[in-house]
């Protein structure tokens, strides 16, 4: 099975950049091409979109572990002519780095330099590089303190890319000083290629940050500047991995359940493997769009809120008084309701943005929440849950990540949300509401409770890949075709 990992020596070194390009000239050129993402980031996930059509894939061996992330990147590699992973942070950075990921797939590494400010020092970075790998008896150990199991002993260096190459004459020197591994080419400085950043990292892909015009320049200086067809050669290098006792996500033909997803520039983070192991259970998805809708789909059976920008749509959200009546009736209502981070904020009372301003949202929580100048949370999250619920039965399991810059301040008296549909006389109460998950950060060190439950509803600040426990999927499907609303 033909692929590689696109590494770099650092965040920030023009990963993203160079695997955008990459995978645009690889479709340039005819071929089918299947994207993956190492760790949790789901924004770069829907930029490879952007530019392939296809849905990207995270690959965690965290959160999801080696036999999990071996059949997803073989599953999803079948109908592809080459495969193509982007890294995450530096190679070696994090216990369960790109380096390991690439020790259990057994891909070929391309590393990405940052040459700008370098010269003939570049080779002695890259030589760093391998050599470190080299020096590592083992990633096996690094997997098998995780309990993952063997894999592949070591990674090997398919070339190297440059990034930000100031001229002709700098590429002949950095490329000079570089031995025992292929240069494969550079990107120039005066690319004029830029993605636009914000808080929580590049803009996300549903807010059309690029333009064709900005791909197409970008595709036209890979195929000038990069050796594309030896990229090609050294992808067919990797090893591949063999089927895995894992069990196969093949969609059923008819649908138990539907579930209205919330989709739309403030609701787009999903891992694509969620979705499809709710389908593989018998699930149909239903899009909505919380922004421009006027209610939950009519005949669904559950609702799913994932991340995203809700901030930066408080205004917009807080207007659409038909959707939010919908959304709090649906929870007083004892219906099947799932939401992360930003889905968690929009079923608050109400969230401040940055500037202060406060926008009223679904008041399903006796909480409001705020944005923040600075980072929340950020690291891995490990849920054992404390009572049965939509997820799962009491004791379970579950893994996610968490990533925010905004924070619920300190919940207000438990009294009744008010009703949005005006006196059309909603009842609700706070009976039942409670913090269902016990959490521990990827270091095993107790962080509190979370996980925020309300009658039916369930809502916290972690994104869960539901490839951390193969019950997940099943027992959110099963919750809502029995209708147990009320366990």
């Amino acid at each position: 099975m033909q692929g590689i990992i696109i590494a770099g020596t650092h965040s920030g070194c023009g990963k993203t950049t160079v695997t955008l390009g990459v995978l645009a000239a690889l479709r340039k050129k005819g071929l089918r091409v299947q994207q993956f993402k190492a760790g949790p980031d789901f924004i770069d996930s829907g930029l490879h979109r952007l530019v392939t059509g296809r849905p990207s894939r995270n690959l965690d061996l965290w959160m999801c572990g080696e036999s999990y992330v071996k059949e997803s990147f073989r599953r999803n590699s079948l109908n592809a002519d080459i495969s193509v992973a982007e890294g995450v942070m530096g190679l070696y950075d994090g216990t369960l780095s790109t380096a390991s990921l690439a020790a259990a797939l057994g891909l070929p590494v391309i590393l990405v330099v940052d040459a700008y400010g370098l010269a003939e020092s570049a080779g002695a970075l890259v030589k760093g590089f391998v050599e470190y790998a080299k020096g590592i008896p083992s990633l096996t150990p690094l997997l098998a303190k995780e309990g993952m199991g063997e894999v592949n002993s070591g990674i090997t260096f398919a070339g190297v890319i440059f990034n930000r190459v100031a001229s002709e004459n700098h590429y002949k020197r950095l490329k000079a000083s570089v031995v025992d591994i292929p240069v494969l080419g550079c990107l120039p400085r005066d690319l004029d290629f830029e993605i636009p950043h914000r808080h929580l990292g590049l803009t996300v892909a549903e807010e059309n940050p690029i333009s064709d015009e900005s791909l197409q320049r970008l595709s036209e200086a890979v195929l000038e500047h990069i050796d594309v067809d030896a990229l090609i050669r050294q992808g067919a290098r990797g090893k591949g991995q063999e089927a895995t006792n894992e069990r196969h996500i093949a969609h059923r033909s008819s649908a138990v359940v539907s579930i209205a997803v919330a989709y739309d520039r403030a609701f787009c983070f999903y891992y694509e493997d969620n979705l499809d192991l709710l389908k593989n259970e018998g699930a149909e998805i239903v899009g909505f769009s919380p922004l421009s809708d006027s209610g939950i789909p009519e005949g669904v059976d559950a609702v799913y809120i994932g991340g995203g920008y809700p901030e930066l749509h408080a205004k917009e959200l807080s207007q659409n008084r038909s959707m939010l009546s919908s959304i709090h009736d649906w929870a007083c209502g004892d219906k099947p309701l799932y939401a992360e981070c930003g889905g968690l904020m929009y079923l608050s009372q109400g969230i401040y943005d940055f500037e202060g301003s406060f926008f009223p949202m679904a008041g399903i929580y006796p909480f409001e929440t705020r944005m923040k100048k600075g980072r929340s949370k950020l690291g891995y999250r490990e849920i054992c849950l404390d009572e049965d619920c939509l997820l799962g039965k009491k004791g379970e399991k579950l893994r996610g990540h968490e990533f925010h810059y905004s924070e619920i301040i300190p919940p207000h008296p438990p009294i009744p949300p008010l009703p949005r549909g005006g006196d059309r006389g909603v009842k609700s109460d706070r009976g039942g509401f409670s913090e269902v998950y016990s959490v521990k950060d990827g270091t095993g060190q107790r962080t509190g409770s979370e996980g925020y439950r309300f009658r039916n509803t369930l809502a916290s600040y972690i994104h869960i890949h539901f490839g951390s426990n193969p019950a997940i999927a099943g027992n959110f499907v099963r919750f809502a075709k029995e209708r147990e609303w009320n366990i």
